[in-house]
C-alpha cells in the first residue's frame, strides 16, 4: 500500500499563501490519479483538488483561481499551492491517491492549515 506524507501546513494571515507537499512511498503512483482534500472542524471530508496521471486537473469551486495542484513525477509528490488564503480555508488538509483496479485508496495522515484575520 502507497504511504502519504504531507507537509507544509500552518499559521497564515488571510490574504497569505502557503504550499503543501505530499510524497508518496511503497509502490508506484505515476499512474494513479492524486488529489488534495480537507476537512474543517464540524465538517466533512471534501474535495480541494486532484490531478489525474495524465495531468487533468480538478478544483473545487471554492478555491479555482486562488490554489493550484502540481505534480512531480520524478518525485512522487503532488503539491499544493494556496494563494490569497481565506478564513473558511481553515481546514485539516489530507493527501490521497485514487485506488487503482488492484489496489486501494489511501490517505496521508493531515497537515493543518490555520488562516488568521
Amino acid at each position: 500500500q502507497v504511504q502519504l506524507v504531507e507537509s507544509g501546513g500552518g499559521l497564515v494571515q488571510a490574504g497569505g499563501s502557503l504550499r503543501l507537499s505530499c510524497t508518496a512511498s511503497g509502490g508506484t503512483v505515476s499512474t494513479r490519479t492524486l488529489g488534495w482534500y480537507r476537512q474543517a472542524p464540524g465538517q466533512q471530508r471534501e474535495m480541494v483538488a486532484v490531478q489525474a496521471s495524465g495531468g487533468a486537473k480538478n478544483y473545487a469551486d471554492s478555491v479555482k483561481g486562488r490554489f493550484s495542484i502540481s505534480r512531480d513525477y520524478s518525485r512522487n509528490t503532488v503539491d499544493l499551492q494556496m494563494d490569497n488564503l481565506r478564513l473558511e480555508d481553515t481546514a485539516v488538509y489530507y493527501c490521497y491517491i485514487f485506488p487503482s483496479p488492484r489496489l486501494p485508496g489511501s490517505w496521508g495522515q493531515g497537515t493543518q492549515v490555520t488562516v488568521s484575520s
